[in-house]
């Protein structure tokens, strides 16, 4: 029986993890079949034995984190040959996997940081105050009149929690402190010039340091409860983000 686990956490939003993954594909000698694939998500391949004897499958997990976007992978399988041969032909197989996922992680982790610096990179800030949270209202364009989360795009340079400050600094007014990482999801329309679906929005809980809000660039600003969220006409890119966001805001 062959089974590896591999983790590893890459300086990258989803879609270009997963992306980078697919076009490095897997360092195995022989072709492999896709089983699945849920973008940004999940992929699913599998490999068949010489002459159909025996399968070997590997399964690709992507989360974002605060980090980056973790990679959780999953190899299983076995040659198929009976007895202690078969023993003998799976810790062979399992031995060069191994060998080759490891210097594989390495080139893949390195790839996926160098795209990285060539997509655009959007971060929120959900500012929570007790059992309350800040809300903009957007002025003009596609989504006017929509709700969000104050933010924008990170700067060649920057870091996203840099960006962060500083665009909370210039479309509010105020000094903020990110504290948690809330989510990441992705941008479906083309951002900066990209390509549509290439971007992601990653978004921190974080709380007013000095000053008080002001709409500068918003039509208008609201703090708002947990019961009163699903009663906003939310821009896309934020809605998926207000389960969590509801375990952040204390009861009243």
């Amino acid at each position: 029986m062959i089974r590896l686990r591999f983790t590893t956490t890459v300086e990258a939003p989803l879609t270009v993890a997963f992306d980078v993954g697919r076009a490095l594909g897997r360092p195995w000698p022989r072709p492999t079949r896709e089983i699945e694939s849920v973008r940004p998500w999940s992929d699913v391949h599998s490999v068949e034995g010489l002459r159909g004897r025996g399968r070997v499958t590997h399964t690709r997990w992507f989360t974002a984190t605060a980090e980056g976007t973790r990679v959780e992978e999953l190899i299983e399988g076995s040659t198929g040959l009976p007895g202690p041969l078969g023993v003998l032909a799976d810790l062979a197989v399992r031995r060069r996997l191994a060998r080759a996922m490891r210097a594989h992680l390495d080139v893949y982790a390195a790839a996926a940081q160098a795209r990285a610096r060539g997509v655009v990179r959007v971060v929120g800030a959900a500012l929570v105050e007790g059992d309350r949270v800040l809300v903009a209202q957007r002025s003009g364009g596609s989504y006017d009149g929509c709700w969000e989360f104050p933010g924008g795009k990170v700067e060649p340079g920057e870091s996203e929690l840099e960006a962060l400050v500083r665009e909370c600094a210039e479309e509010l007014g105020v000094v903020v402190v990110p504290e948690e990482f809330l989510g990441e999801v992705v941008l479906d329309g083309p951002v900066g010039g990209g390509a549509p679906g290439a971007s992601t929005m990653r978004v921190w809980v974080g709380r007013v340091e000095s000053g008080t809000p002001v709409a500068h660039e918003h039509a208008a600003l609201r703090w708002v409860g947990r019961d009163e969220l699903d009663d906003l006409d939310w821009i896309a890119a934020d809605r998926p983000l207000l389960p969590a966001l509801r375990t952040h805001l204390t009861p009243p």
